[in-house]
């Protein structure tokens, strides 16, 4: 990827609900490292620290943070308890839960209220996040979004590579080269 051009004064925060929620989310954490864009990680609970939460919602934006990535299994409340205090856009991502797969805290963060919203993703699906987050700020910074169209261009490139392997060597000597 090229070097970015911008002064990095955009920050996106990656927050989560638990330090469980961590391996869901480190690949947000990764594709917005990989594009240069600075991070800020936290722990904050919607139920065990809520007032912790609240005012880091209150200040996400005095700190030039520009989304919010908010990771949740369970009730899910954090994303939405994040949107409800801040207008900077959130992105919940569906942490996979054990009793029902992920499915409860899907439902939860996109239930919300009218009024208030906030993006998902896929359960479990921090790149997403993470490159949703890029698209949004890379409609006011051209170098993002000159690296964000490279990047898209690098996936069809791998796809292209891959298909004109498969058609070379076959389907049965291409899953034997795979394992």
């Amino acid at each position: 990827m090229s070097e970015l051009n911008s002064k990095n004064i955009y920050k996106i925060a990656v927050v989560m609900g638990s330090d469980s929620d961590l391996k869901t989310l480190k690949p947000a954490i990764d594709i917005l490292k990989e594009f240069g864009i600075k991070t800020e990680v936290c722990i904050l609970s919607a139920h065990r620290t809520p007032i912790e939460m609240m005012e880091y919602a209150k200040n996400a934006e005095s700190e030039n943070i520009k989304v919010i990535i908010a990771g949740a299994g369970g009730a899910a409340h954090l994303p939405g308890m994040l949107a409800s205090i801040t207008c900077i856009p959130v992105i919940g991502v569906p942490v996979e839960s054990k009793t029902l797969k992920g499915i409860d805290s899907l439902l939860s963060i996109v239930q919300m209220p009218a009024g208030i919203p906030v993006a998902t993703v896929a359960i479990n699906g921090g790149q997403n996040a993470g490159l949703l987050a890029i698209e949004m700020i890379s409609l006011f910074d051209e170098s993002i979004k000159k690296n964000l169209k490279e990047f898209r261009e690098n996936l069809h490139t791998q796809v292209r590579t891959k298909n004109s392997k498969l058609s070379t060597i076959g389907p049965d000597n291409y899953l034997q080269n795979m394992n």
